[in-house]
């Protein structure tokens, strides 16, 4: 008989509680075992009495863990910048690893998780649970079959408040950096809504489980948080091919919209309406093609990644390669705005008790729609608190930061 397969879960608490609990529901279905939980404050995780019944021992540290046992896959849920750091010291464990989105902060990490990954031996997976949902893998299929006819422009808005509390949350949200100067680049970009800025460079890859890559990215970025980093932006960038990709995203506006998408190709327009939940592909001719609500649960992808730990296999939806797109033009972003704007204090609200209160910028919410409809960034509309960044071209796209480090 076949031992099982041993997980190591490293952050229990918040999304990583729902990791654990797929894991208890799959635990059957592929004979796994939890052989141990990585975290400094398991007392926080809503599935602690899960865990402590089940006699799973904790750690503080990943390298504890190892110190004391082995673990067939890794599932790292962890801050953005422990992601590469965990992802390598589980590979030197001999892990497999199932890694949270985004991959990272930098271009440079993800260069290091894949030269890891191959040295080891192993797998690594991104957890865009998009890409592993048979809704998305279908449409995906549709597109690199040529149903569409060839992609032109590719847009997507997501606008998504974030109360006081969620910055307050932990000591790294909204923040560039930490206390020992390692890049984080937490924002809507690269956390809450990363998943649909990758979705259309995921869409727009050759094979199942790759990415086209940006070659160029010109952006705007704001803040009216009391934070680090941005909480709105807007950019537009390139493929090879030529494909326009537009990405509208906030947590500054005063009201939640999104996602939505629009997706241009040469036949076909394919738009998603978060409000009924459906993909719709709506021909030339008028005749249309549905695709179920797209939003993968976090036990698809785990599933994926214990079927190929068991199976032997390194196919995977969302290799290292893949989400780099992302991570690429998260960068570059960066890149082209080094100075983060503020929004007008006129036009900045705060309302709500201490703890809860909510920041939001008047008018906000109807320019990055306006913007998203007309296929501009705020800069082009003419927007008074604009201002427009420089365009980065993305192509041999070494190390972040590409220019002058920032302080």
């Amino acid at each position: 008989m076949a031992e099982p397969i041993e997980v190591v879960f490293v952050a229990v608490g918040g999304y990583g509680a729902g990791m654990v609990r797929s894991a208890l529901k799959l635990r059957e279905r592929f004979d796994c075992r939890i052989a141990g939980a990585v975290d400094p404050h398991p007392e926080r995780s809503d599935c602690l009495p899960e865990l402590q019944e089940l006699g799973v021992p904790f750690y503080d540290r990943l390298e504890d863990f190892y110190a004391a046992g082995a673990a067939d896959l890794a599932v790292i849920s962890s801050p953005i910048h422990f992601h590469c750091p965990q992802t390598l010291r589980a590979l030197a464990g001999g892990s497999h690893v199932l890694c949270e989105k985004p991959l990272g902060a930098t271009v440079q990490e993800a260069r290091r998780m894949a030269e890891a990954r191959d040295r080891a031996g192993r797998f690594v997976a991104i957890g865009y649970q998009w890409s592993f949902s048979d809704e998305i893998q279908a449409l995906k299929h549709d597109i690199r079959s040529g149903l569409f006819g060839a992609p032109r422009r590719l847009k997507c808005i997501a606008l998504w408040p974030r109360n006081e509390g969620y910055y307050r949350r932990n000591n790294w949200a909204g923040a560039s950096r930490d206390a020992q100067g390692n890049w984080i680049l937490d924002s809507p970009v690269n956390n809450a809504c990363a998943h649909y800025l990758h979705n259309m460079f995921f869409c727009l890859g050759d094979e199942w489980n790759t990415s086209a890559a940006p070659v160029d990215v010109v952006g705007e970025l704001y803040r009216a948080h009391d934070i680090g980093n941005f909480d709105t932006a807007a950019l537009r960038c390139h493929t090879a091919d030529g494909v326009e990709v537009l990405f509208y995203t906030s947590h500054a506006t005063d009201r939640l919209d999104g996602p939505f998408f629009r997706y241009e190709f040469e036949r076909a327009v394919i738009a998603l309406d978060v409000q009924d939940g459906t993909i719709e592909a709506r021909f030339e001719d008028g005749s249309v093609k549905t695709y179920p609500q797209p939003y993968g649960r976090p036990d698809v992808k785990l599933a994926a990644a214990l079927e190929a730990v068991r199976d032997g296999t390194a196919d995977l939806a969302c290799p290292v390669e893949a989400a780099s797109a992302q991570t690429l033009c998260m960068n570059g972003l960066h890149d082209s705005v080094p100075e983060i704007a503020g929004f007008p204090p006129e036009l900045v609200h705060v309302e709500g008790e201490p703890g809860g209160r909510r920041t939001w910028v008047e008018g906000l919410h109807e320019t990055m729609v306006d913007c998203y409809e007309r296929g501009i960034l705020p800069a082009e509309a003419g927007a008074a608190w604009s201002r427009a960044g420089r365009e980065v071209s993305l192509v041999d796209y070494g190390d972040f930061p590409s220019g002058e480090e920032r302080a």
